[in-house]
């Protein structure tokens, strides 16, 4: 008998909270508890009601462990609703990150090259040294971060994956 294994996916849950103390570390122990990886996590506000927060998760597994994963957040306490915006279809979803690159000359040359090409912004820079600001989605970031590595990357800081669904329904 052959079992066929299904492939894993990758999803953007936005996640509406009361904002109070506790209510991330559920969420995150939810996921520790059963094993399943978060990959990028953001918070923030939803709107000018301060006691709402949007947290923004995305994660990885096979559509029987995705529908898992919103069926058990959606019945943590704080919870008040529970979104795959990828199940969706229609959303925008960006992420930023800081890039320090080191290097003279030739190398100097080449990453204000790619920079621009990424449209990534010089936010500091040095005799021997640039830190490139660049949004977009995390596969862009994920080329920009493999191509500077060839260069001379020394440093990364990203902020994870801010997403939101398309169109005038708030959801």
């Amino acid at each position: 008998m052959h079992i066929q294994q299904q492939e894993t996916e990758r999803h953007t849950l936005s996640v509406t909270v009361d904002n109070e103390a506790g209510v991330l570390a559920r969420i995150a122990g939810m996921f520790t508890a059963r094993g399943y990886n978060i990959d990028s996590l953001t918070v923030a506000d939803v709107t000018e009601d301060d006691s709402i927060s949007r947290i923004t998760i995305v994660t990885t597994g096979t559509p029987a462990v995705i529908e898992q994963v919103v069926a058990q957040l959606d019945r943590l306490i704080n919870v008040h609703r529970v979104i795959d915006l990828t199940e969706r279809g229609n959303f925008v979803e960006r992420e930023l990150a800081l890039v320090k690159v080191v290097g003279t000359g030739e190398h100097r040359i080449e990453a204000l090259r790619l920079a621009d090409v990424y449209r990534a912004r010089v936010v500091d820079a040095t005799t021997g040294s640039f830190v490139f600001e660049v949004t977009g989605s995390s596969e862009k970031i994920d080329k920009f971060i493999e191509l500077m590595g060839e260069i001379g990357l020394v440093e990364v800081a990203r902020t994870g994956v801010a997403a939101i669904a398309r169109g005038k329904e708030a959801v």
